[in-house]
């Protein structure tokens, strides 16, 4: 917004501009680094509203006298034009209120007037050489002790870098500050009170002027505002709307909380954030205050606390309208899975956690877990005679260790082959599928083709290389992926599949029936003598002929095989599920790369929601199989950010977002059929 700074000033035109504009950025950083408790926070802002703390102002003014005053050079002074007054009013925006509104509404929020004062041009005048003794006439007459007049509801001091001179002059410029979110504010305000003014000196401000505290702010709200992005307008889409098929829709959110116990673990992670906004008492609020603003239907959370998920999330979760499933991190992990969903909306057919522990698998003894479950959409009243195909919902957290891309595939593997076993329908096709979860995986990584275009050679493939999150080719020695990727013990094939439900295609028919044997009594091999066969007169030495009805070699009847035969050695892992991303992974507006996360400071992309789609016929573009929305159909997103906008709000977690991830949420449609259809 627009502020209003009056001041005395004995510089000419060209340097108050730059010493403003540095004065300004070092303000906005202080403010920034300042620290405090929460209680702090909470009395020190509610202290502060539409109240004047006296004693701060008078202590300002009473060092920049002591400090300033005495030592200002008579050599360089300037008139005091008219003094004016600037009056601030803004009422700050808490709660939901603050974290979604509008930019327009924002913008048009805070109310500046701004009375008497001199335009920025008439500084030129400050250098006259004929009043240079009037500024400093005027400093002497200020008196020592008394309070400035604040108008507004934030009575801090700005802070500038030390310079070589003190500006004691008086203009108005208008220099465009951003807002502050109320938690940094009050930070400072808490600092102020404990510690004074420090180093570099406060802002000087003459008695005879009504001061306007600078609002150094960090526009949260403006930098980390996130657009919904309607995709319904696509063809796929409109054509189903011009047939006027109904749709079921919902709403999916994907969603990394960070647990707790895990930032206590591993603080140095999180040294950009002050110790406060780290804390579950103010996490928590945020967290749940995003979640029920974006109102899904189906909501999948990542590391959820145990002990938070029971006392806390599953109690509000209830309050919300949702059922929930709870699945905790083997061994001594205190965090896990969670998956809710509104009952008014869903009813659960099959639940199916999964844990990726397997005892005496080295490639398998790590304690992630997976949750899956398979719903059915509950119509509206006027659709009893239309019917909607279930949907199955599958929610990860697979390992992070970048060296150990074989855990992942393994861990994803199985979360696929539960996932084939719940969607799998009588007539072997599969009812659409949502698969969420932070994957610890880059786009365009192998783990990610794999899900994304059903296979993947992995045969020789250094592991670091199968999430894509770090480059080391430079090591000397790397761990390679070598066929098989799991024991036949595991009871999954490259298929990713229980090997105990791949059956036949026909049911009543043996892999390889007696008809199919016995077409092979007279064929060119069994008509043939072994050489080392044992010659016995009457027994061995006879030779078939065949007989003139049998069918000739070529014409034999081949047995069918739905599926093409991959033997275990092979080094290609397959799956048949269809799966696409929600986002592109890349802001066209920006030209940069979408982000998720920001480990170290480093922006990544992580989590993903990926759902059922049909493939193009054809369609393989450079390698990337392409897809086009069936039954199921994307209709929105809410946008993601670049890793330079979250940098402008020092990283993630921040004081507006209370995690170390971006949440993810899509809406989709999904076909109804008529009961006739069906």
């Amino acid at each position: 917004m627009i502020g209003t700074v009056l001041c005395y000033v004995l510089l000419p035109a060209a340097r108050l501009v730059r010493a403003l504009r540095d004065a300004f950025f070092t303000c906005r950083k202080n403010v920034l680094l300042a620290k405090s408790t929460p209680t702090q926070i909470e009395g020190a802002f509610a202290a502060t509203r539409g109240r004047l703390v006296p004693e701060e102002q008078e202590a300002l003014l009473q060092q920049w006298l002591e400090e300033g005053a005495a030592n200002l050079p008579a050599r360089e002074s300037a008139p005091a034009v008219a003094t004016g007054s600037v009056t601030l009013t803004s009422d700050w925006l808490e709660g939901s209120e603050l974290l979604m509104s509008r930019l327009s509404d924002l913008s048009s929020a805070p109310e500046v007037i701004q009375c008497a004062g001199q335009q920025l041009t008439e500084l030129n005048a400050l250098a006259s050489a004929e009043l240079q003794d009037h500024g400093v006439t005027e400093l002497k007459k200020l008196p020592a002790k008394e309070p400035v007049a604040v108008a507004g509801s934030a009575p801090w001091a700005a802070v500038v870098p030390q310079m070589d001179h003190l500006i004691a002059g008086c203009a108005t410029i208008d220099v465009e500050v951003p807002n502050e979110d109320p938690a940094v504010l009050a930070w400072g305000l808490a600092r102020d009170a404990e510690a004074g003014p420090t180093e570099p000196s406060a802002w000087p401000v003459p008695a005879t002027v009504q001061f306007c505290p600078l609002q150094t702010e960090v526009p949260y709200h403006e930098i980390l505002w996130r657009e919904w992005e309607d995709l319904s307008v696509q063809p796929c889409v409109l054509e189903q709307v011009s047939k006027n098929t109904p749709l079921f829709e919902f709403r999916v959110m994907s969603y990394n909380i960070l647990a707790q116990d895990l930032v206590e673990q591993g603080l140095d992670l999180y040294l950009h954030c002050h110790p406060d906004i780290l804390s579950w008492n103010y996490r928590l609020p945020n967290l749940l205050q995003e979640i029920q603003h974006w109102d899904p239907d189906v909501l999948c959370l990542q590391e959820v606390q145990e002990n938070h998920y029971w006392e806390q999330l599953e109690p509000t979760f209830k309050e919300m309208g949702f059922a929930c499933v709870y699945k905790r991190r083997t061994g001594t992990k205190t965090d896990g899975c969670a998956v809710c969903y509104k009952h008014s909306r869903f009813q659960l057919i099959s639940l199916s956690p999964i844990e990726y522990f397997r005892p005496g698998l080295d490639v398998l003894d790590r304690d992630n877990v997976g949750v899956v479950l398979l719903l059915q959409p509950l119509l509206p009243k006027g659709l009893e005679l239309k019917a909607v195909s279930p949907l199955c919902v599958a929610n990860t957290h697979v390992l992070f260790n970048p060296r150990r891309g074989d855990i992942k595939l393994a861990q994803m593997a199985l979360l696929l082959a539960e996932i084939d076993k719940i969607a799998r329908t009588t007539d072997g096709s599969y009812c659409p599928v949502i698969l969420c979860g932070d994957l610890n995986s880059v786009p365009d990584s192998p783990l990610y083709k794999f899900i994304r275009n059903g296979e993947l050679s992995y045969h020789g493939m250094p592991a670091w290389k199968v999430s894509g999150q770090e480059d080391f080719s430079e090591k000397y020695y790397s761990r390679k992926l070598l066929a098989p990727l799991w024991p036949s013990s595991l009871g999954v094939t490259d298929r990713c599949q229980y090997v105990t439900l791949c059956q036949p295609k026909k049911l009543d028919r043996r892999k390889y029936s007696r008809d199919f044997l016995l077409q092979f009594r007279f064929c060119d091999v069994a008509c043939e003598r072994p050489q080392q066969l044992v010659l016995l007169e009457g027994v061995t030495d006879a030779k078939p002929d065949r007989p003139a009805h049998w069918p000739k070699p070529a014409a034999l009847v081949k047995d069918p095989d739905p599926q093409p035969f991959i033997p275990r050695s092979s080094g290609v892992i397959q799956h048949g599920l269809n799966l696409t991303s929600v986002y592109s992974h890349f802001l066209p507006q920006r030209g940069r790369p979408e982000v998720t996360t920001m480990p170290m400071g480093l922006g990544a992309t992580v989590d993903y929601i990926f759902y059922s789609a049909e493939p193009v016929k054809n369609g393989n573009k450079g390698g990337r199989r392409l897809y086009q929305d069936g039954a199921l159909k994307l209709l929105g997103r809410l946008s993601l950010l670049s890793e330079d906008v979250l940098l402008l709000a020092n990283g993630l977690p921040n004081p507006f977002c209370s995690s170390d991830h971006l949440c993810l949420l899509a809406s989709f449609g999904l076909e109804i059929s008529s009961l006739r259809e069906g």
